[in-house]
């Protein structure tokens, strides 16, 4: 029977991600009504806004009809329309819970979520019994399925109504033993700019796990129209767009105003796009160029942007775009030192080569090494931090860039005395094209980032390893 009156509630099961829903249905002598999927009380109520975009049916006319144990690629949002079923599920995916299984009844006063690659199974106690889902993505034959037999004696489902008693299909039947399956991967992982400093870190970071992808511009040029095509979507749980524009002063040139709207807010407006669309969640990497730089203290993620020049344009519109996409990370860094031609590695060369070199000192901010960036965006998207702008960089006292190379100097063992202070205007008197503005500080708070459990090491650290280790 239908338990009628119930309040809107969750129940967590063994399985992670796999919640039972209690909902109210309201019945007289006429029958029953009820708001079967209601994103506005639901997701509040802790259900997924996974985007839903078909509504599947399976009618059976009999008892003890029975179905399963399938694994799609994508979430679903199971209940019952009419009758009642008994229903388990199993966890297919890779990870500690291989194998875990959960079973309960469901009537039309019961729901429940079933995440991306956990099997799906139920048996029919009453005749003519409707089972519905909602599937966040459209049936494929090429997507990757994982099925289980309905009979496994690893999982050892009590079922109701004996196997050998039920109407089974024979597909049902030849599915494999707990042993011989394959557990379903996670969502994809894409890097964009897999060959830039941060890609690099995020290539040493990822290693050759099988669920990330990397790709440089001749894999996906962002600016060439092609993107929504480019891969199947559905598949992808995060893109981490370490691509831009990011040479300051050419961005100042007809030409490089061009390549740095396309690159750094159209192509990002099409990303945004394709994570809205397929529930991907976006992590755009931003700067501290879209801050004017006149605050006198660390700036926050909600102070207001104010960016002087194109390239800090450029990455402010595509924050703000990004800001639209309902998962998404916002990575606000400065100061950035990986693999590659750097701040770092031009002193520390100037140094050997016996340059004394003049650096601007009316610029003050931290260093960010790309491997902090790297693992502060693995910690955003896998520990459940809540979506939004964070800041990132390396922690410590802010510096000028004259007090850090004069630094990098002594870590080299050369006199830090051969580093002359020079104004950023003096600097650039003698440029012989364009000059971007630069902030006068760049340094940005880390607070936020530190309550959701990741500390930053300090930049003067980290700088001592990475000269340590160039040298």
């Amino acid at each position: 029977m239908t338990e009628f009156g119930k309040a809107l509630s969750s129940t967590t099961t063994p399985i992670p991600g796999l919640v039972v829903y209690d909902l109210p249905v309201h019945g007289d002598a006429r029958g029953w009504f009820k708001e079967n999927w209601q994103r506005e009380k639901m997701v509040p109520a802790g259900l997924p806004d996974f985007g839903p975009v078909q509504n599947n049916v399976s009618f059976n006319d009999a008892v003890g009809t029975t179905r399963g144990i399938h694994a799609e690629p994508w979430d679903k949002y199971v209940s019952v329309a009419t009758g009642r079923i008994f229903g388990a599920w199993v966890d297919l995916r890779e990870g500690p819970t291989f194998g875990a299984v959960y079973t309960t009844e469901l009537d039309p006063s019961r729901a429940i979520y079933v995440p991306r690659g956990v099997g799906n199974s139920y048996q029919t106690l009453e005749p003519d019994t409707a089972y519905t889902y909602l599937v966040n993505d459209h049936w494929s034959p090429t997507a990757s399925y994982t099925f289980l037999n309905l009979a496994d004696e690893t999982a050892a489902i009590d079922w109701p109504i004996p196997l050998d008693r039920v109407e089974i299909s024979e597909k049902d039947k030849a599915h494999p033993r707990l042993a011989e399956v394959t557990p379903m991967g996670p969502r994809k992982i894409l890097v964009l700019g897999a060959n830039g400093q941060l890609g690099r870190a995020l290539r040493d970071l990822y290693g050759d796990a099988p669920h990330v992808e990397y790709a440089t511009r001749d894999d996906i040029d962002l600016v060439s129209g092609g993107l929504v095509d480019a891969r199947r979507w559905r598949d992808y749980g995060v893109i981490i767009n370490a691509a831009a524009y990011t040479a300051v002063d050419a961005a100042e040139t007809p030409e490089g105003r061009t390549t740095a709207w396309a690159v750094n807010a159209t192509a990002v407006a099409a990303l945004a796009r394709i994570a809205t669309e397929h529930g991907i969640t976006l992590v755009q990497v931003s700067s501290d160029y879209v801050f004017d730089g006149t605050k006198a203290d660390p700036y926050t993620e909600t102070d207001a942007i104010s960016p002087l020049g194109v390239y800090g344009q450029t990455k402010a519109s595509g924050d703000a775009i990004v800001a639209t996409v309902p998962r998404h990370y916002i990575v606000r860094t400065s100061w950035v030192i990986g693999e590659g031609k750097n701040f770092v590695r031009t002193m520390a060369a100037l140094a050997e080569r016996g340059i004394d070199p003049t650096v601007v000192d009316d610029q003050r901010g931290r260093l960010t090494f790309t491997g902090t960036i790297a693992a502060a965006i693995d910690h955003l998207t896998s520990a459940g931090v809540p979506f939004g702008t964070y800041n990132v960089t390396n922690a410590g006292d802010a510096a000028s860039w004259c007090a850090i190379a004069r630094e990098i100097y002594r870590l080299a063992g050369h006199d830090p005395a051969r580093v002359s202070p020079v104004s950023t205007t003096e600097y650039f008197a003698s440029a012989s094209g364009p000059v971007a503005p630069r902030p006068a500080n760049s340094a940005l708070s880390l607070a936020k980032l530190e309550e959701t459990g990741f500390a930053p090491s300090e930049w003067a650290h980290e700088l001592a390893r990475y000269v340590t280790a160039q040298s």
